[in-house]
């Protein structure tokens, strides 16, 4: 396979019930500023129903339904930009498996959200978008609302904590910045203990300290990109939704400090995916 500097395709999964065009057209967008083939894919899970004597007619409405959604993607996308080269994908198998397998060569995995409720999205067969964003080998972007224009110079955040995945944020955040020509800003949350009445200055400088060390040296790297780096106090979901509020999107690492041992999406993350108004962007550790 080719490294990723080489053009590795943008792989977006494409919703049969249509609820995800906002995705489509970010995918499509990144794909035509990157120059790289974007994938469409579409997933049918195949039922394994005893109950059902003959389950053809029921896979073959799911097969066709798929294959629709592909096409009438494709035309959406080939009107956005006929320069963007595509291919259409019907693949069998559950969607979150499928779209996770495709992340091993993949350069970013894009996904609409419907922005479910935290029932819906343990009961919802077609949620995909916690699974996908804890498993994926690839950054992951979730797109639940369009990117944001304002009278504010264009931006992007990052969140950063110190954690291995919040060091990957920053350099993917950083690629990103400088392949959109626009500014980045570095925030980390304070989040003060529990009953405590007074805020502790020696850890404050010491989360200062952190933040100014975690991006340092980033800026010989990029000297395009102006950065600026905050300290913001409060629940770093939050303090990190707000502060993305008129941002292009919102980098953060799949998994911070303070998550629980053997957990795959830490619980921030989990947060914004509700929370935040602008595409979200999780990377693992070591993005390619």
């Amino acid at each position: 396979m080719t490294d990723i500097a080489e053009g590795r395709d943008l792989v977006v999964g494409i919703d049969p019930t249509g609820t995800g065009e906002l995705a489509l057209a970010w995918a499509v967008d990144e794909a035509n500023r990157r120059k790289v083939r974007l994938r469409l894919v579409t997933a049918v899970p195949l039922r394994h129903d005893t109950q059902h004597v003959d389950d053809g007619p029921h896979q073959a409405a799911l097969q066709h339904a798929g294959k629709d959604a592909l096409k009438k993607a494709a035309v959406w996308a080939d009107a956005r930009h006929p320069d963007v080269e595509l291919t259409l994908d019907l693949l069998a198998g559950a969607p979150a498996p499928v779209l996770c397998k495709l992340s091993r060569h993949a350069r970013m995995v894009i996904l609409g959200s419907r922005h479910l409720s935290r029932v819906h999205e343990a009961l919802d067969d077609g949620a995909v978008v916690l699974p996908v964003t804890a498993r994926a080998q690839c950054p992951v972007v979730v797109v639940g609302d369009a990117e944001h224009v304002t009278q504010e110079s264009a931006h992007l955040v990052v969140g950063v904590d110190g954690s291995e995945p919040s060091k990957a944020a920053i350099d993917l955040a950083f690629r990103e910045a400088s392949l959109r020509g626009c500014a980045l800003r570095a925030i980390s949350v304070w989040h003060a203990p529990a009953f405590s009445f007074q805020e502790d200055a020696a850890a404050r400088q010491a989360q200062r300290r952190m933040l100014s060390e975690a991006v340092a040296g980033w800026s010989g790297q990029y000297p395009d990109v102006a950065l600026t780096h905050e300290v913001s106090a409060g629940h770093p979901v939050e303090v990190l939704a707000q502060a993305a509020e008129h941002a292009l999107a919102l980098i953060v690492g799949r998994r911070g400090n303070g998550g629980y041992t053997g957990m795959r999406l830490g619980s921030v993350v989990h947060g914004l995916l509700h929370r935040a108004h602008c595409p979200v962007i999780t990377t693992p550790t070591a993005p390619r």
